[in-house]
């Protein structure tokens, strides 16, 4: 230490907070955050007023891009060459920039992400929508700052007359915060202005009806609408962006062709990591990839193969590829050096009230422009007035020994100012014609006439948002074009149910539980009173015992014996075929030890709204207890299930349907007792409430189901018993009671037909599987079984060996498809007598 330093002892801790935040808030005002009015950043904007300085216009020829970078370099932008090149480059790609700042000539990269040529051999000059950013830069419209050295003055923000900031969007990552803005539609963003303009009170969505979505430069699909309200909204969203697609026929081969890409996509490294997909069978049914882009545009073609399925291919690769991105919005801008979170309104806001203080700041420059020179002006009409006048100016001039007597010469004489007095000396000899005095009383009276339009401006702000809007206008002339991305307001995140066709299934649930979806093609019926062949014998006595039709995108509910409810998709149980075994119902949904599932019920969407509130659960437990439960309640179990009804001890669930709220319902004991009543009588419930008596039965009885009948007239009661006798009966031949009774025969019980076991409500269109206790199902129509009476024994509907029983009865519900019942109407014209359905081992 030399003399007469001094050590000054600090906190280290201290010291390295406060340089952090110097750093961070340099970084943030100087380098990686736009200013709001203008939507650049530094480095643009010395870019821009760098080319301005060197006059490379946009009607004039390039310059070599080395000699602009060098001259920002030099005198604005104290960094790295590579900086000023990078911005200089993205300025002046079309795939980055929606309305580009500089017109390149030479290699500026590509969307495929080649990098530029060097600055040396490429050339550049302004585009014309630049020149309107830098428009009146020199009528004090905004303020300068001393540059890096002192020595230069450069601009603090452009007077420009583009809204940039919401038109070519920005990105940046600061210290602590970073931000992500759209580019969008400069049409659009002007009309939005104006109608902001006419109405400050404007809403968000008043503006949303003029600037509709994001517009990005490389066209695509906006995928969704939600993500660009909450941006519009709030200044943070994520917007959905697709390519645009069409299928084509390209030498007899299905194709799917991509003419635009989304935002910021490698179109190379797109494809690339498309081909690996592909070879590792992520993605299937594509046999080629070909890029055919060229001067003309893009076009990626996907060859499809023979058996592809088009739109199932689009999905998996808008899933899996970058066909579909994502663009994070956080609109962070400086405003007055401070950074802020700002909606689509705050924006409008803060560029209109640039534009309004650049207009002010230009009139107030032109007004005193304009008097300086009527100032001037009025000096020659007094000097010049008349001959007389005249000579005796020219005499003071020529009688006087110098300039400065000649000067208070003319102000003495005529009463001038200095000014007016020095103008009169710099006058050349030509304006002391006759003709040039007539011009200078004409012009007099155009400057009288400019400056009481400018006071009338200072004077008026509605004025001069009048002259914003003009200027606006002209803008929107001069370089406003069609929106480039379509918007898809109906489209959202990409689901499984986009991948996953829409196909009928058959789904089965075993004895066991082992539970599988078969394609609905692989089933035929049989007619009444086939013995059938037995396949190989089920593992451990298993046998189906649930079946119903559904369709892939449907929703299944699970509801066990001990009162929970599970939720799964079709699709999201394994598909096997009719003669596998299936999967263990436990693997897919977390059942408890030892309960099993008793009910199920298929539904449509689950997320609708409508749907889940105008639809109930009905539950039926083995000792008669009934109750009924918005759907709603159900719309959304957790993975662990949840409670559907609080059992009692002793009692297990037993049944449970979908209604409408306005049908009958059914119960029926194994003694052959049923009750009907209606619905109605049944108030809903909560969730976990236990019910309410439906059927009063004997200690030695149980229910054995319940049926919801929606349609008196054309429902008809099956009953089964396990001896395989079973009957139809019109519903009528049941009297309607409350609920609670002890019920009427339904079924005359006797040795031969043993207890009732089964009950549904058909129509003949439907198809009944009849499953015994040895693994053997007969498929059979309803409508070859006759309505009978109530209390009668019924018919033998299948033929049992010495010592079987009927286990379960199903019936294979089509009636609310048309499409299944002509599909299972064509499977039946085929099929011989003695043609069965039997669970063998897988």
């Amino acid at each position: 230490m030399t003399e007469g330093e001094k050590l000054i002892p600090i906190n280290i801790e201290d010291e390295m907070k406060s340089a952090y935040i110097d750093y961070s808030m340099s970084v943030i005002v100087s380098r990686a955050l736009p200013d709001v009015r203008d939507g650049l950043k530094p480095v643009h904007r010395r870019v821009l007023y760098g080319m301005d300085d060197l006059g490379v216009y946009s009607n004039k020829a390039h310059k070599k891009s080395a000699r602009i970078v060098g001259e920002v370099l030099g005198k604005y932008h104290p960094h790295g060459d590579s900086s000023v090149y990078d911005t200089m480059v993205r300025m002046a790609q079309h795939w980055s920039m929606r309305y580009m700042m500089v017109d390149g000539q030479g290699n500026f990269g590509s969307v495929d992400g080649d990098s530029p040529a060097a600055m040396r051999y490429t050339e550049a000059r302004m585009q014309k929508i630049s020149e309107d950013m830098l428009k009146d830069i020199d009528k004090d419209t905004v303020d300068f700052r001393l540059n890096f050295d002192d020595t230069l003055e450069e601009p603090t923000v452009l007077p420009t007359r583009v809204p940039n900031l919401l038109v070519n969007g920005a990105s940046g990552i600061a210290v602590g915060m970073a931000t992500n803005m759209a580019p969008h539609n400069l049409s659009e963003v002007i009309d939005g202005i104006h109608a902001y303009i006419d109405d400050h009170d404007i809403s968000i969505e008043g503006l949303m009806e003029h600037i509709k979505a994001p517009d990005f430069p490389t066209g695509g699909v906006i995928y969704g609408y939600s993500g660009v309200k909450e941006a519009f909204e709030t200044g943070r969203g994520r917007v959905m962006m697709r390519a645009k697609t069409v299928m084509e026929e390209v030498q007899g081969r299905e194709c799917i062709v991509v003419t635009e890409i989304p935002y910021l996509v490698n179109k190379a490294n797109m494809i690339a990591a498309t081909a690996e997909l592909v070879k590792d069978g992520k993605i299937e049914g594509i046999s080629e990839i070909r890029d055919e882009s060229d001067r003309n545009g893009m076009r990626i073609v996907y060859v499809l193969k023979n058996d592809a399925i088009p739109n199932i291919v689009l999905n998996l690769l808008f899933k899996y590829t970058q066909l579909q991105t994502s663009f994070s919005i956080n609109n962070i801008a400086l405003v007055n050096g401070r950074p802020e979170q700002l909606n689509l309104k705050d924006l409008i806001k803060h560029f209109v009230d640039h534009r309004h203080d650049v207009v002010l700041r230009r009139t107030e420059f032109e007004l005193k422009k304009a008097k300086d020179k009527a100032h001037i002006l009025e000096g020659y009409m007094k000097v010049i007035a008349t001959e007389d006048s005249l000579d005796r100016a020219i005499h003071i001039i020529r009688n006087s020994s110098n300039p400065a007597e000649a000067k208070q010469g003319l102000m003495d004489e005529f009463e001038l100012t200095e000014v007016q007095s020095q103008a009169i000396l710099d006058m050349r000899l030509a304006k002391l014609t006759g003709m040039e005095l007539d011009k200078i009383r004409e012009e007099y009276e155009e400057i009288m006439k400019e400056i009481q339009y400018l006071e009338s401006v200072l004077a008026d702000v509605t004025l001069r948002f009048e002259i914003i809007k003009e200027e606006l206008a002209e803008i929107k002339e001069k370089y406003g074009d069609e929106r480039r991305s379509e918007i898809n307001y109906a489209g959202g995140e990409m689901s499984i149910e986009d991948i996953i066709p829409d196909d009928k299934m058959v789904v089965t649930i075993s004895h066991l539980g082992y539970i599988k979806r078969t394609s609905l093609s692989e089933y035929r019926a049989q007619t009444r009173g086939g013995v059938g062949n037995r396949g190989a014998t089920s593992r451990d006595g298993d046998f189906m015992e649930y079946m119903v039709a559904a369709s892939n995108h449907q929703y299944m509910l699970f509801f066990t014996e001990r009162g929970q409810c599970y939720w799964l998709r079709v699709f999201e149980i394994p598909e096997g075929s009719k003669t596998s075994k299936g999967r263990a119902i436990q693997n897919l949904i977390s059942l408890e030890p030892g309960d099993k599932i008793r009910a199920y019920i298929r539904t449509h969407d689950l997320m609708d709204e409508e749907y889940v509130k105008d639809n109930y659960i009905v539950m039926v437990t083995k000792n008669g207890q009934i109750k009924k439960t918005l759907l709603e309640a159900y719309s959304r179990p957790r993975v662990n299930g949840i409670r559907a009804i609080s059992i009692r001890e002793g009692d297990e669930l037993l049944e449970a349907k979908l209604t409408n709220g306005d049908s009958q319902i059914m119960i029926a004991s194994k003694h052959g007792k049923a009750i009907r009543f209606d619905e109605e009588l049944v108030r809903p419930m909560g969730r976990t409430a236990a019910g309410v008596r439906g059927i009063n039965i004997s200690e030695d009885d149980e229910v054995i189901g319940m049926v919801v009948v929606s349609d008196i007239e054309n429902d008809t009661i099956l009953v089964v018993s396990e001896k395989g006798y079973g009957k139809r009966t019109d519903v009528e031949e049941y009297r309607q009671t409350n609920r609670g009774g002890k019920g009427v025969k339904t079924l005359n019980i006797t040795e031969k037909t043993g207890y009732v076991i089964a009950i549904k409500n058909v129509v003949d269109e439907n198809d009944l599987m009849i499953i015994n206790k040895s693994g053997v199902a007969i498929r059979t129509s309803v409508s070859e079984l006759r309505v009978m009476g109530r209390a009668t024994q019924g018919v033998r509907l299948i033929n049992l060996k010495k010592g079987d029983e009927i286990a379960a009865v199903a019936k294979v519900e089509i009636d609310e498809d048309e499409d299944l019942k002509d599909e299972i109407m064509e499977d039946n014209e085929d099929l011989n007598n003695d043609q069965i359905i039997n669970n063998e081992e897988e």
